[in-house]
């Protein structure tokens, strides 16, 4: 299983099958913590190994810089079989993300698992933001 995530302000699939991404980030800034953050999406591509098929469970935690979940996302994907002569089997998600809270500063990393994998990644750096910065 190869994938890539990122967080953004909004993302969607096209009709063409493409996935178009708008606004990617990975740092916040808050004045106070803890601190939340109304809204954002990760949004990623998996593409599968090829004896993948079938419906297959995931789960998605940010983690928060000593490594405890803050957020958990629970769903599951269908994987078709592809033939030899094709691309593998891919999945592209666009998870909307709503009241996340960030206890503390720092680096937080999302955690991906499926299959018995874990893939790491993307990270969201949350600064305290100074006064005089707009």
């Amino acid at each position: 299983m190869e994938a890539i995530f990122l967080f953004c302000k909004d993302a969607a699939a096209g009709p063409d099958g493409r996935l178009n991404i708008q606004g990617v980030f990975n740092e916040l800034y808050a004045s106070d913590f803890p601190a939340r953050q109304d809204r954002l999406v990760l949004v990623g591509v998996i593409e599968w190994e090829r004896n993948a098929q079938g419906r297959i469970p995931f789960r998605i935690d940010l983690t928060d810089p000593d490594g405890d979940s803050v957020f958990s996302i629970d769903g599951h994907t269908d994987v078709e079989s592809r033939p030899m002569n094709s691309a593998p089997a891919k999945t592209h998600l666009v998870l909307p993300m709503e009241k996340v809270m960030f206890p503390v500063v720092g680096q937080y990393r999302g955690r991906f698992s499926a299959n018995n994998e874990e893939i790491f990644g993307p990270s969201m750096h949350l600064m305290r933001s100074n006064d005089d910065q707009d």
